[in-house]
């Protein structure tokens, strides 16, 4: 197995009516990776730039952002012929990793818009590093830039950030700095294709937590009347619990709910409602153990919701 470490840059319109027009919103002009071996040992690297076939002007933010002017893309290969060599270059039997849990998303919304075979035709497991970093050294919540993390692990600088080269770079060198095998365990999900029926969708536990996604609805309103939406068992053992405050919201998007398993104490639920790529509605769940204070700050939230 091997990680495939990428980055992405892309463009958008220079002004609203050319971005109202377009289905795309973001146009991927570069693509760095780095592959690292199951050791997390260096093996290969891959970069080119795109020549951009819907925005023909340089966004001046991105612009000054990454140092790139359109006139160096003007003989550069287009992104279907880039993305198919690149994927190629992947391999079979490979994870994605990104500084954070975009990339990947753009990377399939620029395939799907010229067309290409989907990478997958569900989520798909990939290491967000800016996660993991934070699991492995700081707090497990704080999210950091990457050049916070590179200078905070001591990484020597080679190139200036935000090309998509350099990016890919600097994050392979922090995801070889941990060390910790659990870790690695903190995976995430893609969810750009969603689980196409009941049976596919994600049931998985972390280290501290454990997390459900569903398949999309048509509705908010079919979604929050879906029994495994609403399934409030414990996550660690299977058992039914019993409900201290029932499923509220404080804000139609968020919903909270705290249970009690006899084995595992307390838990905190919380349902995220999220839209599709189709505009369709999905769900993530999360479980967690909590203790005293926490539930007594999920009280004190579902008691203003009744006032």
């Amino acid at each position: 197995m091997n990680y495939i470490v990428f980055d992405l840059e892309w463009n958008q319109a220079a002004d609203i009516k050319t971005r109202l027009k377009n289905e795309l919103m973001f146009e991927i002009i570069e693509i760095g990776a780095v592959k690292l071996d199951s050791r997390k040992n260096y093996v290969d690297c891959f970069h080119e730039l795109i020549k951009p076939q819907i925005f023909h002007e340089m966004n001046q933010i991105t612009g000054q952002l990454i140092h790139l002017r359109m006139e160096e893309l003007d003989y550069c290969r287009s992104f279907p012929e880039v993305a198919r060599d690149f994927i190629a270059w992947c391999g079979e039997d490979c994870v994605f990793c990104t500084w954070g849990d975009t990339d990947l998303s753009e990377l399939q919304r620029n395939m799907s818009y010229y067309q290409m075979p989907p990478l997958a035709d569900k989520p798909i497991p990939f290491y967000d590093v800016q996660k993991l970093f934070s699991i492995a050294f700081e707090d497990r919540k704080t999210r950091r830039a990457l050049k916070y993390a590179v200078d905070y692990l001591q990484i020597e600088k080679v190139d200036a950030f935000h090309r998509a080269d350099a990016d890919a770079y600097y994050t392979a060198k922090v995801l070889a700095c941990i060390a910790q095998e659990e870790v690695f365990h903190n995976y995430s999900y893609n969810t750009y294709h969603l689980p196409k029926n009941r049976a596919e969708e994600i049931h998985v536990v972390f280290d501290d937590y454990g997390k459900y996604i569903s398949r999309a609805f048509p509705s908010k309103i079919e979604a929050m009347r879906d029994g495994e939406v609403l399934l409030s068992k414990c996550y660690l053992c299977g058992c039914r619990t019993k409900k201290k405050i029932p499923w509220f919201t404080n804000n139609g998007k968020h919903y909270y709910s705290i249970v009690r398993c006899g084995t595992h104490g307390m838990i905190k639920m919380k349902i995220r409602l999220r839209k599709s790529e189709d505009n369709q509605i999905y769900v993530v769940k999360t479980m967690k153990q909590v203790e005293e204070v926490v539930v007594e700050d999920i009280r004190s939230k579902w008691k203003r919701t009744k006032l």
